[in-house]
């Protein structure tokens, strides 16, 4: 795995990143470049390091009940606590991933994000925006997120173009289906993590050939909800973290997003599985536990 000096929370379908995509401004220049490439940069990747990606979550749909906040000022004080705790990036989301909620426009979107988005970058929170949507990912950006953590697997090419042309980070996720709300089973069989972990890999290769050269996370999409068997379904998120080197041929920082079990020793099994194996990044719920286990394990905390 390559260190970065920069920094940045489910898939048969691996798609070309698709033809030029919109010209947002240069790296560096006008709204867009200086925050977005700046505040990334702040982030060190390398051996013995993880980052804690904090999730804040503005979305009343969701039930992971406990990462909601009910306002711009509550999403305030929560990042605080977080950063007090160890967390380097604050991944705040507005549109709900679960397939049974409903769909957002970007209005409605950017209505619940960007006042509490405002409010982090003032504060000079690095600050991860979850969305699929283009127009709610470029609007983040200008606001002053740092990466765009797209939840559609990074293949729509005005994602691409924004990302290229920002200089933001962002995540490469891998998704069965076209974003969190049109997905279906999910794919079990045994050879998964490794075939993820190709399909990340060209994924990354179709990026950096169509002018990506900020930060990237590869992400293998465990949090995604799909329809299939929960059993079945935890042992292959299990099987694919254990199979981390693979990820790694990507080349670039893993990013695991720790599934949010209704059972809280699952969850800290997949916590502790995921540092053990060396993730960069894990995007959680659960901070405290996460922060601490990451001391406790004998990792560097990110920041």
């Amino acid at each position: 795995m390559r260190a970065v000096s920069a920094r940045a929370g489910s898939d048969p379908v691996e798609e070309p990143a698709g033809t030029a995509a919109p010209t947002l401004g240069a790296p560096g220049t006008g709204p867009l470049g200086p925050s977005a490439a700046e505040r990334v940069r702040r982030l060190t990747f390398g051996p013995g390091i993880t980052h804690v990606m904090a999730v804040v979550n503005l979305s009343p749909e969701s039930r992971v009940r406990h990462s909601v906040v009910d306002s711009p000022a509550a999403a305030l004080d929560r990042a605080r606590a977080y950063r007090e705790l160890g967390a380097s990036i604050i991944d705040l989301g507005a549109q709900s991933s679960h397939f049974e909620n409903r769909l957002l426009t970007p209005a409605e979107e950017l209505d619940r994000l960007l006042p509490a988005l405002t409010l982090l970058v003032d504060d000079d929170f690095v600050v991860s925006c979850d969305t699929w949507k283009p127009e709610v990912a470029e609007a983040a950006v200008a606001a002053g997120a740092a990466i765009v953590n797209d939840t559609g697997g990074l293949r729509d090419p005005r994602m691409v173009g924004l990302v290229r042309d920002s200089g933001a980070g962002a995540v490469a996720m891998h998704i069965e289906g076209e974003n969190p709300l049109a997905v279906g089973d999910r794919a079990l069989d045994a050879g998964r993590p490794e075939l993820v972990a190709r399909l990340l890999a060209a994924r990354v290769r179709e990026l950096r050939a169509a002018g990506v050269t900020g930060p990237l996370l590869v992400d293998p999409g465990l949090s995604i909800n799909y329809r299939s068997d929960y059993e079945a379904y935890g042992r292959l998120q299990l099987a694919t973290i254990r199979a981390m080197d693979v990820l790694r041929t990507a080349g670039e920082p893993v990013l695991i997003p720790v599934p949010r079990k209704a059972d809280t020793h699952r969850m800290l099994a997949y916590l502790t599985l995921s540092i053990e194996y060396g993730a960069d990044v894990l995007r959680v719920h659960d901070v405290e536990a996460a922060c601490d286990l990451v001391a406790l394990l004998g990792r560097r905390p990110g920041r």
